[in-house]
């Protein structure tokens, strides 16, 4: 069995995801090298993995100067930053698994594809909703006709009142100035699912969309900039962080993040809400990227899907697939099953999972799932359909980037011509 070497650029959450699941696969994975900021993430993927103390770096510049020294890289840095490590570990000839977006605006996208492209290197984009025992099901009952001709789709992303307002209020991605637009970094997971499941290109896209609620408009009468200054709302309020940060375990999701420690203590987090971003008030925070749109497309022979991104709700996915010969029901939420309505029997059958812990792992068994595949992909044993190429992620991509031109200029897009816009 081939071993693939790989080097950690960013060593952030998806980071440490990624290569803690390929230190589980020691046949197949050894990572030799990183580079990340943060000493204690560092550290920890250094410790976990064994690394020599001379391929561990702050800096991705340092590491990427050592020439190729591995098979892939695994680029998990912030939105903003994927573009430039990307583009020169192609020119080294790394094969990447480069976490979503591939980039922050459509040109650099399509830079990234066309340096890939041209250096002859496969990139798999963290789109983890493609690995998935839930999507791999619909894909498939789709491909097998069970269906009939799929007219329909109504697509729901429910992000979660809690999980908006952690990650796109206080944290990283509240602010497009500093990472991307709403539905880049959240939903291209979405664009690209229906994309995919449909086979066919989208021809137009319409979207509305704003930010309504967690605006300094809505603050409560005396809040202060902080909720640990004494807020006077703090029983009603559901987003106070003695609610969010102080009831959940310290080395849960949360607690790392707003820590900034792979091992996070209670008291940690009590100081970090105390001058921290997310210690902030939702409605104080200089977020603004928008909590609720809505996308209207068109895909080659007529086919219409809506989609929904929105914050107010408990949080996970649901679709609605309608067809000539029946409609199937199904949820991203690790409780509701997958139900098929058929036309000519009139029956409701529930249609099982590959695997029985289907919805077990992170993303719905996805983060694990694209580990699995990344190894059969760059082995050259891959026989599945989940693995897109880098020419259909930036596809998918630009369809998103198209779906926000459309909201910001009140406006239908023609993606092919929004497409030939960006490739001038």
């Amino acid at each position: 069995m081939k071993k693939i070497k790989v080097i950690l650029i960013g060593a952030g959450d998806r980071g440490l995801i990624y290569t803690d699941i390929m230190g589980t696969m020691p046949e197949k994975f050894e990572v030799v090298a990183v580079a990340e900021p943060i000493d204690n993430r560092r550290e920890y993927v250094r410790a976990k993995h064994n690394i020599p103390e001379e391929r561990c770096f702050t800096h991705w510049k340092d590491l990427l100067a050592l020439g190729k020294i591995a098979d892939a890289a695994v680029i998990t840095t912030m939105d903003r930053d994927h573009t430039a490590p990307a583009l020169i570990a192609a020119d080294l000839g790394y094969d990447m698994l480069l976490e979503k977006p591939i980039a922050s605006t459509p040109e650099d996208c399509v830079a990234v594809r066309d340096r890939a492209v041209a250096n002859n290197v496969k990139v798999v984009l963290g789109t983890v909703l493609r690995y998935t025992d839930i999507f791999n099901c619909l894909k498939n009952l789709i491909d097998s006709g069970r269906l009939g001709e799929v007219m329909s789709i109504n697509h729901e992303e429910c992000v979660g009142n809690v999980h908006q307002t952690h990650s796109f209020v206080r944290g990283k991605w509240g602010n497009e100035g500093r990472s991307s637009f709403m539905l880049l970094q959240k939903s291209c997971h979405d664009f690209d699912i229906l994309q995919w499941l449909l086979g066919k290109k989208c021809r137009k896209v319409q979207s509305f969309g704003t930010l309504s609620y967690f605006t300094k408009e809505n603050a409560p009468e005396g809040a202060p900039d902080y909720c640990v200054q004494g807020c006077p709302a703090a029983e009603e309020c559901p987003y106070h962080v003695d609610k969010v940060y102080m009831t959940c375990e310290p080395v849960s999701w949360f607690g790392k993040d707003i820590t900034r420690q792979v091992i996070p203590t209670k008291e940690m987090m009590a100081e970090a809400v105390t001058h921290d971003p997310y210690g902030r008030c939702v409605f104080k925070c200089d977020n603004d990227v928008v909590d609720h749109q809505t996308v209207n497309m068109l895909f080659d022979g007529g086919v219409t899907v809506t989609f929904s991104m929105n914050a107010f709700n408990k949080g996970g996915r649901h679709i609605h697939i309608m067809g000539t010969k029946g409609e199937v029901h199904a949820a991203m939420d690790g409780e509701s099953p997958v139900k098929l309505f058929d036309f000519k029997t009139r029956e409701t059958e529930t249609v099982p999972l590959t695997a029985a812990d289907g919805m077990n792992g992170g993303h719905g068994g996805g983060d694990g799932g694209i580990i699995v595949d990344f190894y059969d992909y760059l082995a050259g044993i891959y026989t599945g359909k989940s693995v897109p190429t880098i020419e259909e992620s930036c596809y998918n991509h630009l369809i998103t980037f198209a779906a926000e031109e459309a909201r910001l200029t009140g406006t239908i897009v023609d993606v092919d011509e929004y497409i030939k816009k960006v490739q001038g």
